[in-house]
This record gives C-alpha cells, sequence and structure tokens, in this order.
C-alpha cells in the first residue's frame, strides 16, 4: 500500500489561515501591522524565485513586505549598511538575508549583525543558542516546518526514534536541538548522520521518523529504511533531464517511487517541506510583531 502523503501545501495553508486571522486582530486592536524586510544581493534564480514567493504568501495573510534589491558586487561594507538601516526601521519587524550570497560576502558576518529579535529565519547565533539551550525564541524556518508538517499530520515525534540525515547549521543540527527538547511535538531520541556516517543504513533502519536533508538526490534508498516508517524530504536537488523543457527536474534526497510503497507517510518534493518553511518565516514574522507590542513572554 502507498504511503500517506505529507502535502506541505495543504498543511502550511492551514498556517497561514491562523497567521491571518491573528494578523487582523493585531491591526485592529494595536494599529500595527507585521512588516518584513528580504535583502536580496546578486543574481540567484532560485534566490529570487524563493523571494517572490515569499513576498506573495506575507501578501496574502496580511503581512508588509519589501525587498532590498543589491547587485551581484555588493561590497560587505554595503551590505552591512542595508541591514543597519532595516535593524533601525520600525516598520520591519523581521529582516531576512536570503542565502547564499555573493562568494566576496561573509555570511557570518551578516547573520550576526542582525538584532536577534528581527532574526526571524532563526538563524542568529543568540536565537541558535536559546534553541540549544531549550529556550527557543524564533526557531529556524525548515525544522519548524518540519516538525508542524509531522505534528499537524498526526505523526508527533514525541517518544519516537528520529533520524536526521545531513548536520547542516541550517535544518539538520537545529532540528535535532528541536527535536530533542522536553516538550509537545518534541522529546524525541535523535540520532544525527552525515556523508561522513559509517554503516548508514544501518542508522537509518532505526528509525521510526526520517528526515533526509544530505543534498544528495535518491540517497535515501527503500532498502535503508524500516517498513512503516515516517518519511520527511528536506531535499531539492535539480538533476538534469533533457526530456524537461527547463533542462532540469527536481528531485529530493529519498528514492520516492520505491520508498513510497514502504514507508508509512512521506511528503513529497516539491510540495512539501518547502511551502511549511514560508509558512514558519510569516509565523515568525507575525511573533517577531507581537514581541514588538507585548514584549517577550
Amino acid at each position: 500500500m502507498a504511503a500517506i502523503i505529507l502535502d506541505g501545501k495543504v498543511t502550511a495553508n492551514g498556517i497561514r489561515e491562523e497567521i491571518a486571522q491573528d494578523v487582523l486582530e493585531m491591526q485592529e486592536k494595536h494599529g500595527v501591522t507585521p512588516g518584513l524586510a528580504a535583502i536580496l544581493t546578486g543574481d540567484d534564480p532560485a534566490s529570487a524565485i524563493y523571494v517572490r514567493n515569499k513576498e506573495r504568501a506575507s501578501g496574502q495573510v496580511g503581512i508588509y513586505t519589501e525587498t532590498f534589491r543589491l547587485p551581484h558586487n555588493t561590497s560587505q561594507d554595503q551590505l552591512m549598511s542595508t541591514i543597519a538601516s532595516l535593524n533601525n526601521d520600525p516598520k520591519f519587524h523581521g529582516i531576512l538575508v536570503q542565502l547564499p550570497l555573493p562568494d566576496q560576502l561573509d555570511e557570518k558576518l551578516a547573520i550576526a549583525s542582525l538584532r536577534p529579535e528581527k532574526d526571524v529565519d532563526g538563524i542568529h547565533p543568540v536565537n541558535i543558542g536559546r534553541l540549544a539551550s531549550g529556550d527557543p525564541h524564533f526557531v529556524p524556518c525548515t525544522p519548524a516546518g518540519t516538525q508542524q508538517l509531522l505534528v499537524r499530520n498526526g505523526f508527533s515525534p514525541e517518544g519516537k526514534r528520529v533520524v536526521i540525515c545531513g548536520r547542516s547549521n541550517i535544518v539538520g543540527v537545529p532540528l535535532a536541538m528541536l527535536l530533542m527538547q522536553k516538550r509537545p511535538g518534541a522529546n524525541a531520541t535523535v540520532t544525527v548522520c552525515h556523508t561522513g556516517t559509517k554503516e548508514l543504513a544501518e542508522v537509518t533502519r532505526q528509525a521510526d521518523i526520517l528526515v533526509a536533508a544530505m543534498g544528495r538526490p535518491s540517497i535515501i534508498t527503500a532498502d535503508m529504511l524500516r517498513e512503516g516508517v515516517i518519511v520527511v524530504d528536506v531535499g531539492i536537488n535539480r538533476v538534469p533531464d533533457d526530456t524537461r523543457e527547463r533542462g532540469y527536474r527536481i528531485e529530493g534526497d529519498v528514492d520516492f517511487p520505491n520508498v513510497v510503497h514502504k514507508a508509512q507517510a512521506i511528503s513529497p518534493v516539491p510540495g512539501g517541506v518547502g511551502p511549511m518553511t514560508i509558512a514558519m518565516l510569516l509565523a515568525n514574522t507575525f511573533k517577531a510583531a507581537k514581541i514588538s507590542i507585548h514584549g517577550e513572554r
């Protein structure tokens, strides 16, 4: 029997409806509209599409958004000046520095220059530190979206063995910290694997829930999983394909056609974690605006 499809579009739409109602209430009670600033540097087509999707999603829930486009040859000083200006602009409660940046720019320096209370991507060192200490402020959007995709579809990680394949600072590491926490929707036993893990399949077969985030197409195959596993595929890989007009197709890190018949539930690529990531960015932006009104609670 084929797996249940963890439809990120449907789940994200539910979250966006909740946010839209919250935004409307904030406007009526406090006269405040949450604001999101996106900094897009260079001409990476994938980044441009991603920012455009965020703009569209923000507008649909009533969040004011503006994109600040900087040329590919932007200097570090120019980027830092833009961030400083937005840090001090009260109409923007959240700031997104779209990654990756051009090679001449220091991503870590740029992220660290954000005010932590405006870091709605949740990747400032202060926010990562708070997540690690069990007191999360803004959770990175893809890990938060992965958790919500599971919980809202009836597959809470609580008490489960979760194997995360991938140790990036944007997905794998913060997701592990999130799911280990002693709180509803988490409280899992978490193992983090990576490309250097020996006998990877022996580890992945222990998973009740497997999250694939290694950035390699179809690296997780059916023989690496046990029957009835829950699979969340975070991977987005361009695979050359001469039969497609654009010359490539998008694949995840999971061999979907074969794993779908072995798993209990699986997220598709595209249409799985991607929409959830954007939904959590909107949720973080609303939270930032709420904190600006009421303070942190």
